[in-house]
């Protein structure tokens, strides 16, 4: 089962090392939601690897029961939770014919606005982990006097892979529209995440415009 991230499709293996097909289950939830939002529900004739899953039983889209408030945090609470009830989880996503929830890309405060353009990380993040000397890689938005922000990519080579900034660079504009260039790549060791797999931004920024 994944959760706490979208699994992106080169991660499926087709087998195991015994042979055998597996199969991969991935949910969606939140501390505020009660955790557990959807599952993956995947059958003998259908298997929709890619979407965070079916409603679960106890939940209806956009309804929350149990969250009232942010203990002590009105501004919190008041900007998260509106006046009808509604949880803002502030996630881009869509429901297909077939009520299967669909994360598009990543949360709206993570969008990357490029002179007037909106661009998502994750989809950055696509083409640059495709990239064979790529082992891991994050990518956010970096002030920019012109523009508002520009793409900046954090990337973490795989062992003995030499590149250079420009190629990699060269490697996403083949591949993208031309608001969605990388400006910049930098390179690390690590990509900081959280215990749950989650790319920790705030250190990434901090990284970022200690360099600038």
């Amino acid at each position: 089962m994944v959760a706490n991230m979208i699994l992106k499709l080169q991660f499926y293996p087709s087998r195991t090392e015994k042979g055998e097909v597996p199969t991969y289950i991935q949910g969606y939830g939140m501390s505020e939601s009660t955790t557990v939002g959807t599952r993956g529900f995947n059958t003998r004739d259908v298997h929709n690897y890619t979407s965070a899953g079916l409603l679960a039983p106890n939940m209806e889209a956009k309804v929350v029961d149990w969250v009232t408030e942010y203990l002590n945090n009105v501004e919190a609470t008041s900007s998260t939770i509106d006046k009808d009830g509604w949880l803002h989880t502030g996630d881009i996503v869509y429901f297909n014919k077939d009520g299967y929830l669909h994360i598009i890309v990543d949360r709206v405060k993570e969008i990357i606005k490029y002179k007037g353009f909106q661009i998502a990380p994750a989809d950055l993040e696509d083409v640059l982990v495709s990239h064979p000397a790529i082992l891991d890689v994050a990518v956010t938005g970096s002030r920019d006097e012109e523009a508002g922000e520009v793409p900046v990519a954090f990337v973490v080579m795989r062992p003995g892979a030499e590149v250079s900034e420009s190629s990699i660079i060269d490697f996403v504009a083949k591949q993208v529209a031309p608001y969605k260039k990388v400006k910049r790549v930098m390179f690390t060791n690590a990509i900081p995440r959280s215990a749950a797999g989650k790319i920790l931004l705030r250190q990434l920024k901090e990284k970022l415009y200690s360099r600038l």
